[in-house]
């Protein structure tokens, strides 16, 4: 039943998507994107191209949404400004990741260490639990507690569809995840990316490698506020000039300013 799902989510999008003509193609700058954009107050969603939106991938650094949450109900986060990941003194590639960080500080960073080490405190039972419970994509934990969302070679990691991050998103958003309003409020206050006249947007970028390590993966997932309306969108890219989260960040930005929502 479950292989089924990212079929079912393309027939239900394709019965309220707008037109993909709406959008500027050129915005996506050549590389093979999957885009949704839903919006909750009237139900229409755009799908850019709904086989692409179908297509599972990992989900990088966007697991981070859930992980976050994950360890705030089970109380190994406190707040988003606490002292909370104690950097173990190994010097990383990302500068940003060499320091002891708080949640916020460890989100915006996307600290891989941290959001390991709170990986490893869930533990594997709990953490099959909650993907269980709210449906995370294929739910394959197979490839170890700690690296289960990061694509590696000769390993499959957990897989999510762009259709299935917006799905997801708006259940949390709705309230009927099980998450505490106090938790999902502090989420949403370490998402926050920019704030304009029109709109806030929350986000969180995620990117991948091949072997290589040339970015093969591009993923920004969120939701902006603007004119009283919650629209939640979630991005992939692949193919391409070396796609990442902030490229696809960027072209977020770029469609959701067109569109006069940011």
């Amino acid at each position: 039943m479950q292989h089924l799902l990212p079929i079912l989510l393309v027939f239900l999008l394709a019965s309220t998507s707008a037109h993909a003509g709406q959008l500027d193609r050129s915005l996506f700058r050549g590389y093979d994107t999957a885009f949704v954009l839903h919006n909750s107050s009237t139900g229409q969603t755009e799908s850019v191209d709904p086989e692409l939106s179908a297509r599972r991938l990992s989900p990088c650094s966007t697991f981070k949404i859930y992980n976050t949450l994950f360890g705030l109900e089970l109380g190994l986060i406190k707040g988003a400004d606490d002292p909370w990941y104690t950097w173990d003194g190994v010097q990383r590639d990302i500068e940003a990741w060499n320091h002891d960080l708080t949640l916020r500080e460890s989100f915006r960073a996307s600290a891989v260490p941290a959001y390991q080490v709170l990986a490893r405190q869930i533990g594997p039972d709990r953490m099959k639990t909650f993907i269980d419970k709210i449906g995370y994509g294929t739910g394959d934990m197979a490839s170890g507690i700690d690296t289960f969302w990061l694509p590696r070679p000769g390993k499959t990691s957990i897989m999510i569809s762009a259709n299935e991050q917006v799905s997801l998103l708006k259940k949390l958003l709705e309230g009927k995840l099980p998450f505490s309003k106090e938790h999902v409020a502090i989420l949403k206050d370490i998402m926050l990316v920019k704030e304009t006249c029109r709109g806030k947007l929350y986000g969180k970028t995620g990117s991948g490698m091949d072997e290589e390590g040339h970015w093969n993966l591009g993923w920004f997932v969120g939701f902006i506020e603007s004119g009283g309306e919650v629209h939640i969108f979630a991005c992939n890219i692949t193919d391409g000039d070396n796609p990442s989260g902030l490229i696809a960040r960027e072209i977020v930005i770029e469609v959701l300013n067109a569109k006069g929502l940011l």
